[in-house]
């Protein structure tokens, strides 16, 4: 049986110092060219997901890991960190905690983790480009990283993730930082390293409006623990998702809406198609 590129089976975490389990008995499977989605409320566990996800948890973080994390067919807690690293990539909701700090442009400091793998020039130089082509960001190539908006910032600590070409991508609130049309770029970006690259992605994201359109699954999260799964179109029409913290896709809203209304299904079913097919990512840009 071939691993996939992210496994979680039972998977449990406490931090450090603490009796309370974060995450409590996660089951998790992503499929190389899959996206999945994790909703839920603050503090229900999305954050430390990634961290176990991503090996950064327990490998640099303390605390205890019971149950079973694999990425690239391998279990998190034999690999040292850069190892990890290498095998899945992850980017934070700050991007300043992932930048190096010691790059002299935008160029160089998405090069730095190609280079520090042992890549050839050729290869850097390959990487590099295809990443700031792929989130539009020819024009800061020549900046100096530290004096980035925090959007630009995130941007470019993305490029630097993708110039790596991870198996596995685990992505913790992408678009935080982002206006409309950086979300835009981001979201093309995931779907493209999944559906073109082939890699397995996790991303937390509040906007499930952009969810919906990148991703191909979804599982929501509850103190720690997972309450719901399934296709992203079904998780995030689920009205117990309210309940949860979480807010449904700006078409699902608006069929509510209407549907309160009292307008036909016939009314809502149109309604809903026309505000879905006003651009290939239209809900991007809602929360």
């Amino acid at each position: 049986m071939t691993d996939l590129p992210l496994t979680l089976s039972g998977a449990r975490y406490q931090y450090a110092g603490s009796r309370e389990w974060v995450l409590d008995g996660i089951d998790l499977d992503i499929a190389r060219g899959r996206v999945t989605a994790v909703v839920g409320a603050n503090d229900s566990g999305k954050s430390t997901l990634c961290l176990v996800a991503s090996g950064l948890a327990p490998g640099v973080i303390a605390g205890r890991l019971e149950g079973s994390v694999r990425v690239g067919g391998q279990e998190t807690r034999d690999l040292k960190p850069f190892e990890a690293a290498q095998r899945c990539g992850i980017l934070f909701q700050n991007p300043l905690t992932q930048l190096s700090g010691t790059a002299p442009t935008v160029w160089e400091e998405i090069a730095f983790g190609p280079r520090n793998v042992g890549l050839d020039v050729g290869d850097i130089v390959d990487r590099v480009e295809e990443a700031i082509a792929s989130l539009r960001i020819e024009q800061l190539a020549a900046r100096d990283p530290a004096r980035l908006s925090g959007g630009q910032a995130q941007l470019v600590a993305l490029a630097a993730v993708l110039a790596l070409r991870p198996a596995c991508l685990v992505l913790d609130e992408p678009t935080s930082q982002l206006d409309p049309e950086g979300t835009r770029l981001v979201g093309e970006a995931i779907r493209g390293i999944a559906r073109d690259g082939g890699s397995a992605v996790l991303v937390v994201e509040h906007k499930t409006g952009l969810l919906t359109e990148i991703a191909d699954d979804a599982l929501v999260l509850d103190a720690g623990r997972v309450v719901s799964r399934g296709p992203i179109a079904a998780v995030l029409a689920d009205p117990a998702i309210v309940d949860l913290g979480i807010d449904p896709p700006p078409a699902v809203r608006l069929a509510r809406a209407l549907e309160h209304a009292g307008g036909s299904a016939r009314d809502v079913a149109r309604v809903v198609a026309a505000a879905e097919s006003l651009s290939p990512l239209a809900g991007a840009v809602a929360r």
